[in-house]
């Protein structure tokens, strides 16, 4: 599912990107995140947080950018083995990488991350009480 994801944001953002500019393409894959996060096929009630959804977007608008924010995620997710805490990360550290892009890049990455960074506020408070679900890379042994 997280290809499908990824691709929502890409195919459309890349198409608007290209055929239109940065303007439409930032548009488009804003557009896709909203779609994500409050699906009209499920009458707009609570979806996804956005993420893979924002990394597609990323690689159709700004293609290096989004490479970086993936390698970003990967890192923090091999160091911490908390998805959250990766999207954030990956997200937070994005506007901050962004010389030389156009402006609509910026303001994209800039909004997308304060929504990724709302939309993990109860990942944050789990966090912070010790209680998130960290990631296990492994199988645990079977008890006998």
């Amino acid at each position: 599912m997280i290809v499908l994801d990824v691709l929502k944001g890409f195919v459309p953002t890349l198409v608007a990107t290209l055929t239109v500019g940065h303007v439409a393409g930032a548009l488009t894959g804003g557009a896709a995140m909203l779609g994500h996060w409050r699906p009209l096929f499920l009458g707009f009630a609570k979806g996804g947080k956005m993420v893979a959804t924002y990394g597609g977007a990323l690689l159709g608008l700004a293609p290096l950018v989004g490479l970086i924010g993936a390698l970003v995620w990967i890192l923090v997710f091999a160091l911490t083995r908390y998805a959250s805490v990766s999207s954030i990360v990956a997200a937070l550290s994005l506007p901050a990488l962004l010389l030389g892009e156009p402006w609509p890049v910026l303001v994209f990455t800039s909004v997308a991350a304060l929504g990724v960074l709302v939309l993990h506020r109860g990942n944050l408070a789990r966090l912070r009480a010790g209680t998130e679900h960290r990631v296990q890379l492994r199988r645990k042994p079977a008890r006998a």
